[in-house]
């Protein structure tokens, strides 16, 4: 096997000094070098294992790495909660801004006798199912990740004037996965499981849940979660709790109780998640949230 000290070679027939640049990495695991395809054939069943193993070193090194930040709402540039239904879509912009912002911007329009205009683009707000399809195009056209996420949503519900088709809904949700969408990846993976329109498929299901999980997804970090326990892979399990409570999901933090609890969580872990919890929630926090969600919840 090669080492970064050593002098390239092929891992098969170990020629290859000479014209060390023209050497291929295997493509699975990067450890070893080959000088052809023959040479890689020849080498696969004393290689077979180590590359697996590496493999899955290389898998859970991204996988349990720290996601990416929850994005920011457009307006008051608060990191948005993980409920979404504390967020809403704007057709016009095609932003999702939390509630609290929209709230405010419709008490305000209201105390000042004026329609209750987008938070973010002063856009009016629509009038009919067609008129709202018709900008929620407009953002498809655009190429508008949160425009692809709403139509998916809508021929999954059968809403907004549009047929329910699955198969066109998990179309919509790739196409935001692509594009970055973590939320389309669970919502994906979440078909497979339950076998929405096709038959239940959870080996795509866990695939599509750890790209969400990886992308931020606190909701796919927690079900991968919920799996592994129930494989009796109870370490992993936490390890997946631990990030998804410290972005601020609750669900994933009484997991974590649990877990310390039972031995599978250290003290430090557990301090240092319940510390973790509530800093996210901290900066979650403002007041017109709380209003938003006292005046909606009440």
């Amino acid at each position: 096997m090669n080492t970064e000290d050593s002098i390239p070679a092929c891992a098969n027939c170990g020629k290859g000094e000479e014209n060390s640049g023209d050497l291929k990495a295997c493509k699975a695991c990067k450890l070893v070098k080959y000088c052809n395809r023959e040479c890689q054939i020849a080498h696969r069943p004393l290689h077979k294992e180590a590359c697996k193993k590496r493999v899955a070193e290389l898998h859970d090194d991204a996988l349990f790495r720290d996601p990416p930040p929850p994005e920011d709402c457009s307006v008051c540039c608060i990191p948005m909660p993980p409920d979404a239904t504390q967020t809403i879509f704007k057709p016009c912009c095609g932003k999702i801004i939390c509630y609290g912002c929209s709230y405010a911007m419709r008490e305000e329009a209201r105390g000042r006798g004026k329609i209750d205009l987008c938070a973010f683009c002063r856009a009016p707000p629509v009038t009919s199912d067609e008129e709202h399809m018709k900008r929620t195009n407009k953002l498809i056209e655009a190429d508008n990740v949160n425009g692809y996420l709403k139509l998916a949503q809508y021929y999954t519900n059968g809403e907004m004037g549009m047929p329910q088709d699955f198969a066109k809904a998990d179309e919509l949700l790739l196409r935001a996965g692509e594009l970055g969408c973590a939320n389309a990846y669970f919502n994906l993976g979440t078909s497979y499981y339950t076998g929405r329109g096709k038959e239940m498929d959870k080996k795509k299901s866990k695939y599509y849940w750890e790209l969400a999980a990886m992308g931020g997804s606190v909701h796919a970090r927690h079900n991968l979660g919920c799996e592994e326990r129930i494989a009796g892979n109870n370490h992993r399990a936490m390890k997946h709790f631990i990030i998804a409570a410290r972005a601020g999901y609750k669900d994933s933090l009484d997991n974590v109780r649990i877990g310390f609890k039972r031995g599978y969580v250290t003290t430090d872990e557990y301090a240092n998640t319940l510390r973790a919890y509530q800093q996210r929630h901290d900066e979650m926090k403002s007041d017109d949230r709380s209003e938003a969600y006292l005046k909606y919840r009440s």
